[in-house]
């Protein structure tokens, strides 16, 4: 009998409201610890992490400056805690699932667990890809853009870390879409027969935004544009294995 108590204990579906919050409170106290480390040793490499970020503006000629005192080390703290937040993301995401996992139902979980490993990989995959494809072709195109005899191209380092985790954090989210159109498939509010029939309207509005962000020539729009519709089409496919299960399961029951 106490074996029995204990494992139902153990499945966080019998704890009280202290219990949870006590539990909480732990797992906090985990995820602040870890990232207050990852802060502190990304403070100490951000020189090599600023030369990294800043190499596209260097082979574009771009000249950086820092117009305030004490700008450039407010950049170091908010880049070492931008670093902190990526460095500990999978430990974040594993409280996370720790926490809700118990008072989900099985098939629950799968979504959930897929969800969060998929949403980190899928993030991590559009900021490879912002840094290596999309922030070099924008340089290049206000580059081109604001060409003029009588202002040179001298930028802050405010303004231009800025610029760059702006755009690596709007390509991670768009990456995003596998997963969220999956998670919404499998919570009922999406339907690949949706998705199917908006197909061409999504194809054009995604040629329009590769044909504004990149450089007035075909090689440049393909290679954000292509990318973008895999990743569409990656989605209707995922919607459809997601809907398929989740009607098996239905019969099932």
């Amino acid at each position: 009998m106490k074996k029995k108590k204990k494992s139902a204990a153990n499945t966080g579906k019998d704890m009280g409201l202290f219990d949870h919050l006590k539990e909480l409170r732990n797992r906090l106290i985990i995820v602040v610890v870890v990232f207050i480390l990852a802060t502190v040793i990304s403070f100490n490499f951000c020189d090599e992490i600023v030369e990294i970020l800043i190499s596209n503006a260097k082979a574009l000629d771009y000249t950086l400056v820092y117009l305030a005192p004490g700008e450039l080390f407010m950049e170091y703290v908010r880049l070492s805690v931008i670093c902190g937040i990526v460095i500990s993301s999978p430990v974040i995401l594993h409280q996370v699932w720790g926490f809700v996992r118990p008072g989900l139902e099985k098939h629950e979980n799968r979504l959930v667990f897929f969800s969060l490993v998929a949403g980190l990989f899928f993030f991590l995959c559009g900021t490879a890809f912002s840094y290596y494809v999309a922030v070099p072709m924008l340089l290049m195109f206000f580059a081109n853009v604001d060409q003029s005899q009588a202002i040179s191209a001298t930028i802050s380092v405010q303004n231009y870390l800025a610029f760059i985790f702006s755009t690596l954090l709007s390509f991670g989210i768009v990456f995003e879409l596998p997963v969220l159109i999956s998670l919404l498939t499998g919570l009922g509010v999406l339907k690949p027969e949706w998705l199917v029939k908006s197909r061409r309207l999504v194809i054009v509005i995604i040629f329009v935004i590769g044909a504004i962000i990149t450089p007035p020539d075909v090689v440049s729009q393909l290679l954000v544009s292509i990318p973008m519709m895999v990743l569409f089409e990656f989605s209707v496919v995922m919607s459809r294995i997601v809907n398929r299960r989740k009607i098996k399961r239905q019969k099932a029951a």
